[in-house]
């Protein structure tokens, strides 16, 4: 049962939010490394539904939306022969685990968060406890597994923070029952900026359609977006800091080519900024273009999707299980 899991001398755990789908930002800053190191590592990848509560969603909308994130990952190269996918919801150890380090979190430090604040100034009329909660289920999502390594953004290293002083709290009390686990520094991924506006990131969120590319987009719409992202004065097709729009299409380009900034410099030397919009939607949609056909297939046979993500949760509650176990003798509940 974990043998996929015990393979290798370290665990990295990585949670996804089912946005519905994976930008163009999301892809080259972050899918592309977690498919890179899923070999390396113990790789436990979760579609964090719990976690997407916090915000009203129609059923409907979540379970497409989840669905088609899971298909994504595979499509983008996630391997269940050498990861673990699932859905969050599928291990219930984990709001088990919730609710007993909700007793060893204090009230004080969750109100600290800046997520906390943050979201609750933008969802005034719905400040509800998952949003204040959230960082105790991210660190059960952590703890559970004994993961060893957590990739991070800067919008969540004060969580990891809290998951390191929760499991540092619970084990000064009780024995080593928790590893406490460090950061993971990826490889510098690219940093992809709004179409529309690039000194902003690219994000799912932006109401402006034409600011982010999906990778499931069809091929004319990834063209149409590009013909209408926004550039700089003046014509020259260079990367620098006075220059974000073209810098921002030069990093694209790269990135999806395996080009140097120097030679994408080079080959578009005095091409005009329209011919090179156009060459860098073609180029991404020829990248994106296999991903799509797989996202596809992968939809089209929901049952697959079922068998691998239920094989992968067994194994997950596996884990979790045996972690659960251990707490609950600590603490002194009553096991037969």
């Amino acid at each position: 049962m974990a043998d996929i899991i015990e393979q290798k001398p370290k665990t990295m755990l990585t949670g996804f939010q089912p946005t519905g789908v994976i930008t163009l930002g999301n892809y080259l800053g972050a899918v592309q490394n977690c498919v890179k190191y899923q070999k390396d590592y113990n790789s436990i990848f979760f579609i964090a539904d719990l976690h997407s509560l916090t915000v009203r969603r129609e059923a409907a909308e979540l379970r497409q939306a989840s669905m088609s994130f899971y298909a994504q990952l595979l499509a983008c190269g996630i391997n269940p022969a050498d990861a673990l996918l699932f859905f969050q919801s599928h291990v219930p150890e984990v709001s088990e685990l919730q609710w007993i380090l909700n007793c060893y979190a204090y009230v004080g430090e969750m109100t600290r968060m800046t997520q906390f604040k943050d979201k609750s100034a933008k969802h005034q009329d719905n400040i509800n406890m998952g949003l204040l909660d959230y960082p105790v289920l991210m660190a059960c999502d952590i703890l559970i597994y004994q993961s060893d390594l957590v990739p991070v953004g800067v919008d969540q290293k004060q969580h990891l923070e809290l998951t390191r002083n929760i499991a540092e709290r619970f084990n000064n009390l009780y024995g080593d029952v928790f590893k406490v686990p460090e950061p993971y520094i990826a490889p510098a991924g690219a940093k992809i900026f709004s179409l529309q506006e690039p000194t902003a990131k690219m994000s799912k969120s932006d109401p402006d359609e034409n600011a982010t590319i999906s990778i499931i987009d069809d091929e004319p719409t990834i063209l149409r977006k590009f013909k209408r992202a926004v550039t700089d004065s003046g014509n020259e097709i260079v990367m620098r800091e006075d220059k974000p729009g073209i810098s921002n299409l030069i990093t694209i380009y790269s990135c999806v080519t395996g080009k140097s900034v120097a030679d994408v410099e080079k080959e578009f030397a005095g091409s005009g900024y329209g011919n090179f919009k156009i060459a860098v939607g073609e180029a991404v949609a020829a990248k994106f273009a296999p991903i799509r056909s797989e996202v596809a297939k992968y939809l089209a046979d929901k049952a697959y999707i079922q068998q691998v993500a239920k094989e992968s949760a067994d194994k997950a509650r596996y884990i979790a299980m045996k972690t659960l176990r251990k707490v609950q003798k600590k603490i002194g509940l009553v096991q037969f």
